[in-house]
């Protein structure tokens, strides 16, 4: 007589699946949340830990499942393959955070001139407790951000300063930032240009003031930039990509004028 044993279904397995896409769909939700502005910053931290449990859970799931699905046959080889992908989907946004804070300096505000950086008026009087607040810049973080970003210094361009802010404003206007205040002054005879915008990172939006300087001098602008984030010790490199970004933006876009040479090589 034959006997036929039911093969049994990992339950390990259907929880790790049900775990990776409900962290997935988490994720997804609370990110477009956070990033148009939605979900406030520190509970979307709590949300991001809460996100990163639950992917954790459904790959230890998994784990737990396949010796018996290999062992004993037991049913959930796609279930716990999928809780796997998925999960790992989910953690590469994290995994990528922890190489960030191996690979870049424990910097939160980064500018092209440490010793007079470019002011943050607006954003210093609307910091909120729990925000890192805006100082100078002293001199450990200036030589650890000359160690790590040494491209990251003023420009000097041929160009008269409402030319150079004309570049300015459609690069901002480019990247969406928020514009928040101006101001201008004349200092010694050299016209100056601030203006203060709001930025976000790429994906998940966090938030970062920051402040561009424009200072005329004998005909030509000379061009300082500031980003400081509001939120954490640590940028992940975010704010000297920004400000490295735009000012290659600008130098292409300086090159393309008519008649107007190349910037100059950046002043150290």
């Amino acid at each position: 007589m034959t006997v036929f044993v039911a093969r049994r279904t990992s339950s390990a397995a259907g929880w790790s699946r049900r775990l990776a896409w409900f962290s997935a769909v988490l994720f997804a939700v609370s990110g477009a949340g956070h990033r148009f502005g939605l979900l406030e910053t520190i509970p979307f931290v709590w949300t991001l830990a809460v996100i990163a449990t639950f992917a954790v859970a459904a790959l230890v799931l998994a784990g737990v499942s396949f010796p018996r699905i290999w062992n004993f046959g037991d049913r959930g080889a796609r279930s716990a393959a999928i809780g796997v992908a998925v999960s790992l989907v989910v953690l590469s946004p994290f995994l990528f955070a922890s190489y960030c804070v191996l690979a870049y300096p424990q910097l939160h505000d980064i500018s092209t001139d440490q010793s007079d950086p470019p002011l943050l008026t607006l954003a210093a009087q609307q910091r909120r407790p729990g925000m890192n607040a805006i100082t100078g810049i002293d001199g450990e973080a200036a030589a650890l951000q000359f160690e790590h970003y040494p491209e990251i210094v003023g420009r000097r361009y041929d160009l008269p300063l409402e030319r150079a802010a004309d570049i300015v404003n459609g690069l901002v206007e480019a990247h969406r930032w928020k514009p928040v205040a101006g101001s201008e002054a004349d200092d010694r005879g050299s016209a100056i240009i601030t203006r203060e915008f709001v930025a976000r990172s790429p994906v998940l939006g966090f938030p970062a003031d920051v402040a561009i300087r424009l200072i005329e001098e004998d005909g030509s602008t000379y061009v300082d930039m500031r980003s400081a984030s509001r939120y954490g010790r640590h940028d992940l490199g975010e704010n000297a990509r920004r400000i490295a970004g735009f000012l290659e933006e600008m130098d292409a876009q300086v090159a393309l004028q008519a008649g107007v040479a190349a910037p100059d090589a950046p002043e150290q």
